[in-house]
């Protein structure tokens, strides 16, 4: 399934749909018709486990063609957001864990060539991410380096704490896009929240996609463009610590929970690794996505 947050008019609340064809239909209004009550929000129905996804895809099976009255909107004719609107922690993001990104840090932001030996863990507050279509801000009296990375992100299902990498993946709910903006100038004495935690530093979207329906979350396509051109086009299979790995370290000393989000790296052709260096500015168009996901397209303004 793939699940949004969307707004059906500009001044309605956030609501809760799953993708059906061209359709947006309603999580909450569709439970009410098959005598289910689910929840409007991302997070509180990912709290509900997969007995709670086996309902809606039993109710969806169901009423599909039959939609109640008001649950399925055109999808051209609302307006998606971030499908976790508000995380409720940090994104957890991971860094230089792309062999040939490692390679383009070290020559361009200092960092060590050497792989790392265990996974680079940052994050990003809530208040950086934005939905599809929102805009990239670009102040200009912050940065001057404000950079691009396309990455695959994690949604966590369930509750994680010290588990291993044989059950990691089963703690996953499913997959979106996240493009990690950075303000390459702006990191300080190795730390990298303030470059990277700025508002509207996380796009994130269009959608997730549930873990069932990836098959080999190690084996898609990711690309990145800025105004038309290619800058970043690799794939999962290159992930220097894999999904798993990163679930069962990071759960080893911090408890995942239902909802949070790992960003889990971007491969080369970040700006600072060209030669010479490209940086987004006012006026740009970034537009990023990922095999079996999808795509979103941001513009970059000045404030």
């Amino acid at each position: 399934m793939r699940f949004v947050t969307y707004r059906s008019v500009v001044d309605a609340a956030a609501r809760l749909g799953v993708i059906e064809g061209d359709l947006v239909v309603d999580v909450e209004q569709l439970g009410a018709k098959a005598g289910l009550g689910f929840p409007s929000t991302m997070l509180a129905f990912i709290e509900l486990g997969p007995a709670a996804l086996a309902a809606l895809r039993q109710a969806l099976d169901d009423q599909r063609g039959r939609w109640p009255v008001g649950a399925a909107l055109p999808l051209g004719n609302v307006k998606l957001l971030a499908p976790i609107p508000r995380p409720r922690k940090n994104i957890f993001g991971i860094g230089l864990n792309y062999v040939e990104h490692v390679a383009e840090s070290a020559r361009t932001l200092d960092t060590s060539k050497d792989l790392p030996k265990q996974p680079v863990i940052f994050s990003k507050p809530p208040t950086s991410v934005i939905g599809p279509g929102d805009a990239i801000e670009h102040n200009r009296a912050i940065t001057q380096q404000l950079d691009w990375e396309v990455e695959l992100a994690v949604v966590m299902g369930r509750t994680a704490r010290r588990v291993s990498e044989a059950d990691a993946l089963a703690h996953v709910f499913g997959y979106s896009v996240l493009i990690d903006v950075s303000a390459r100038d702006n990191r300080r004495a190795g730390q990298w929240i303030y470059s990277k935690g700025q508002d509207t530093y996380a796009p994130f979207g269009p959608c997730i996609v549930t873990a069932d329906e990836i098959g080999d979350p190690h084996a898609l396509d990711l690309w990145l463009t800025v105004n038309g051109q290619i800058k970043q086009k690799s794939n999962t299979r290159h992930m220097l610590f894999k999904i798993p790995t990163l679930i069962a370290d990071i759960s080893a000393a911090m408890t995942l929970e239902a909802g949070d989000i790992i960003a889990s790296g971007t491969p080369d052709g970040v700006g600072a690794g060209r030669t010479p260096q490209e940086w987004l500015w006012p006026g740009d168009i970034v537009e990023a996505g990922v095999d079996g996901i999808g795509t979103i397209r941001h513009p970059v303004v000045a404030v």
